[in-house]
């Protein structure tokens, strides 16, 4: 995608002489448009190449998008776009990617006859984008745009283990864990070794600690640049949560959908 695709030319338009166009703004939207496509990370020196801005420029966009959450750093020099990103679209409609997946979870609906979910994380929250509620009667009513405390939901778990390691010392470091139930998790040195196992898995399991009646199973959502941007969960009760049911059914038809969605984000 060319810059110009990107920016508008100065006085290409008689919106960019109005008093009321924001050119700062229009820079910021261009830089998170320099993403798009199958491009992974990009490095300062790339954005601004590609949107026609100085890297000095380039640089103070980028890390005012950083500290807003829509973009991620690694290594201090590659830069991509998160999971919260996906929020720009909620608005307008349907989100299309989220209205394209959403046959994926309606099949695993289908096959596990439990209600399905995806969501991203939001500081130090998950919020939910799309929800396919089964048959059977959960007493957690949940929709799309609803929040839970990442660090007590099996969605969360996923997402914040994808977290750099610093975002995530910094999470655990000023979140407060609040016992929701008997069984949460409110000790930042066991959410710690609980968030390390999901990471060596690459999936979460999380029994009664929002509701002691419901637990849920969750895989992460990896765009082709290796990130994780969402979450894919399956709630049900507790009194059928068994180990062998998880392992045997629910997690590789979870594992499935999020495989086939991860090609579309």
């Amino acid at each position: 995608m060319p810059a110009d695709e990107l920016l508008p030319e100065q006085g290409s338009t008689d919106e960019t002489h109005r008093s009321d166009f924001v050119q700062s703004l229009a820079r910021g939207f261009a830089v998170m448009r320099a993403f798009a496509g199958d491009r992974g990370t990009l490095t300062i020196a790339e954005v601004a190449r590609r949107c026609g801005l100085t890297r000095a420029g380039a640089r103070r966009i980028l890390l005012t998008l950083v500290d807003l959450g829509y973009v991620g750093v690694e290594r201090g020099r590659d830069f991509y776009l998160t999971g919260r990103a996906l929020e720009l679209g909620q608005g307008v409609r349907a989100q299309p990617v989220w209205e394209a997946a959403r046959p994926d979870l309606q099949s695993v609906v289908t096959k596990l006859n439990e209600t399905t979910s995806a969501g991203i994380l939001d500081g130090a929250d998950v919020v939910y984008l799309l929800r396919i509620r089964s048959s059977r009667m959960l007493h957690w009513d949940l929709n799309p745009g609803d929040r839970l405390p990442a660090y007590a939901s099996s969605m969360g778990r996923v997402l914040l283990a994808a977290l750099p390691a610093a975002d995530l010392e910094k999470y655990l470091s000023e979140s407060k864990l609040i016992k929701l139930t008997r069984f949460t998790i409110d000790d930042p040195a066991i959410l710690r070794k609980a968030l390390e196992k999901v990471q060596q898995q690459g999936w979460c399991c999380v029994h009664g600690e929002i509701e002691e009646s419901i637990s849920a199973v969750a895989v992460p959502l990896i765009n082709s640049a290796g990130n994780t941007i969402a979450a894919l969960q399956a709630h049900l009760s507790t009194e059928r949560a068994t180990a062998r049911l998880i392992k045997m059914t629910i997690l590789p038809t979870l594992q499935e959908a999020a495989h086939t969605i991860s090609t579309m984000i």
